[in-house]
């Protein structure tokens, strides 16, 4: 819960926000007033987009992804925030301070924001996630009002799992353009990464998912993947070893011999 920490007086010259703002030990990481928890598909979706976002120009522990994690974003409210259902930030340790897994988000310690943002369509926030909500002055800002006006996020994506139907939108001068999309593929060139949509199974779900893509078109693997194609490769490297030594053999020649 949101501690109590006091604000500490601004000094000549000023104190850092690191230093009087609340930290992300002091914000809480969920919202205690919203009812239940994410779906499953809401829980899957996330973990595969982290595990095939491998970015070719930044090592790993350059690169933060989360799903459904506070992002805290305006210094003057400070419990306003937003929840996306995945984003990546770059420039950033993987852990915070390069010691702790992150409770939430919290801009004025990270001073990155994200370079991707992806929401999941639910019936009950498909007006909010596509920017077609309004607010009041005294509101606190839309999602959308936050990743285009606020946190600048340059690309920014919506899937309807329901009818596998996918919107991007890209940044361009302080407005988010809808990108036309021929096939459900995004390129991102800025990140030299892109994301689509991939016919496949996670977790014993066999459906459409989001899945990253690198710059020669193929689906990025998760780890996992990427260990049984070594193993798969290592099996026929010894495959074609043995039938090359059975072939020399019927040869009348020892493959063994030195």
């Amino acid at each position: 819960m949101f501690s109590s920490k006091p604000y500490v007086e601004q000094t000549d010259p000023p104190r850092s926000p690191r230093e009087t703002l609340p930290t992300m030990y002091d914000l809480p990481s969920e919202d205690p007033n919203e009812p239940g928890l994410p779906d499953e598909y809401h829980y899957l979706q996330p973990q595969l987009l982290s595990a095939t976002f491998r970015l070719s120009d930044y090592a790993a522990e350059e690169v933060f992804t989360a799903g459904d994690l506070n992002i805290y974003y305006d210094v003057r409210h400070p419990l306003w925030h937003k929840r996306p259902d995945w984003f990546a930030v770059l420039r950033v340790p993987r852990l915070y301070d390069g010691n702790d897994l992150r409770l939430s988000y919290v801009m004025w310690q990270e001073g990155v924001g994200p370079s991707v943002v992806v929401e999941s369509l639910s019936p009950g926030t498909e007006n909010e996630d596509l920017g077609k909500t309004q607010r009041g002055k005294n509101q606190p800002p839309t999602k959308w009002e936050v990743y285009e006006q606020i946190l600048r996020v340059p690309y920014y994506v919506v899937f309807d799992r329901y009818t596998d139907q996918l919107h991007a939108f890209n940044l361009v001068a302080d407005q988010y353009q809808e990108l036309d999309l021929i096939e459900p593929r995004i390129w991102m060139p800025t990140l030299n990464i892109g994301l689509g949509l991939w016919q496949g199974e996670c977790r014993g779900i066999n459906r459409q998912w989001l899945r990253w893509y690198d710059a020669t078109g193929n689906w990025i693997p998760t780890e996992a993947e990427q260990l049984e194609q070594e193993r798969q490769q290592r099996s026929q490297v010894q495959q074609r070893a043995e039938q090359l030594a059975e072939r020399l053999r019927a040869m009348g020649i020892d493959p063994d011999q030195r």
